[in-house]
């Protein structure tokens, strides 16, 4: 099956001229379609990954309440997964068209992959404005009592991470920081997603792209965005998409969180990215930035494989 997404042609992708009413409406049932796919399979496919990559988080759990232990608290994980891959693909499709539209592609054409990763990276960007909220909520939810919280953040009683559910986290942080206090973090959630989905898209293309090149050469006949890959050979490209996603823009990550929950902070100041990192650097050096970085990349190869596996079927189920 061909397991890149579709561009669009210009024709589709530009706007229908506001005296033609009937190609104004096919046009936008077009993309409320296509919207409604990227949303429906995005979070469909997200859910499934963090089912995968959730029981990394949890997996000390075991020792404690067994198998049900890893699922604890999944609830709120799993819609920020939804969420997250939703508007990754959404957005994704979208940066596709405008890209084609801007470069004055034929119809059928498919952007180079430098185009690719420049439409991952647009995506990336995105979402890591809808991003940051979840994660910040999240981060608040895993710093455990005896953590040395930001000042501006006092310790509280219930914020533990078997106690606190993300309802009270998003009254706490709102109470004290109000509505820019959900974004705190934003710079390395911004600097992550956009560095490391251009990664993520433009690994899978690539991936993609040599596997098809590959069965191609049993089926000379056919035009290689026709060529169907077994599912085993779409995983192995997500699989390699999702490690390097983790692997490139790790640090980004670990100072981001490390903004978030207030770890690093100075007595009523909120620290700013370099702040932060600089203080890592010199405390740690690039293993402190580094720490966790082997587990992530771990839970990230089957999650991501799952993810785009499911996206693309379902893209090609409900064509």
């Amino acid at each position: 099956m061909d397991a890149r997404p579709k561009t669009s042609s210009i024709e589709e992708a530009a706007i229908p001229s506001i005296a033609d009413p009937a190609a104004i409406e096919k046009q936008a049932t077009r993309q409320g379609l296509e919207a409604l796919k990227d949303i429906s399979f995005g979070s469909i496919a997200g859910i499934a990954g963090k089912v995968v990559e959730y029981p990394f988080d949890t997996v000390k759990s075991i020792q404690q309440d067994g198998f049900r232990g890893l699922y604890r608290g999944v609830s709120a994980p799993f819609a920020g997964a939804a969420a997250e891959t939703a508007c990754l693909f959404f957005s994704y499709r979208l940066a596709q068209e405008a890209l084609s539209a801007a470069s004055g592609l034929k119809s059928g054409d498919i952007l180079p992959l430098s185009g690719l990763v420049t439409a991952g990276a647009i995506s990336g960007s995105v979402t890591s404005v809808v991003l940051t909220p979840i994660e910040l909520v999240k981060c608040r939810m895993q710093v455990p009592l005896q953590s040395p919280l930001d000042p501006t953040l006092p310790r509280n009683a219930g914020l533990s991470t078997r106690a606190v559910s993300p309802f009270a986290v998003i009254r706490d942080v709102y109470r004290r920081e109000g509505l820019s206090g959900f974004w705190r973090g934003q710079l390395g959630t911004f600097l992550r997603e956009t560095g490391g989905t251009a990664a993520w898209f433009g690994s899978y293309e690539a991936c993609t792209l040599f596997a098809k090149k590959r069965v191609q050469k049993d089926q000379p006949t056919v035009a290689l965005q026709d060529v169907e890959l077994p599912i085993p050979q779409q995983m192995a490209s997500g699989a390699v998409a999702g490690m390097s996603y983790n692997f490139i823009f790790y640090p980004a990550d670990t100072i981001k969180s490390k903004i978030q929950t207030g770890e690093l902070s100075a007595s009523g100041v909120r620290p700013t990215f370099l702040q932060v990192g600089r203080a890592l650097w010199q405390s740690h050096g690039l293993k402190g930035l580094y720490r966790g970085c082997g587990i992530t990349v771990a839970r990230s190869a089957p999650s991501s494989a799952l993810i785009f596996t499911i996206v693309e079927n379902l893209k090609r189920a409900f064509a």
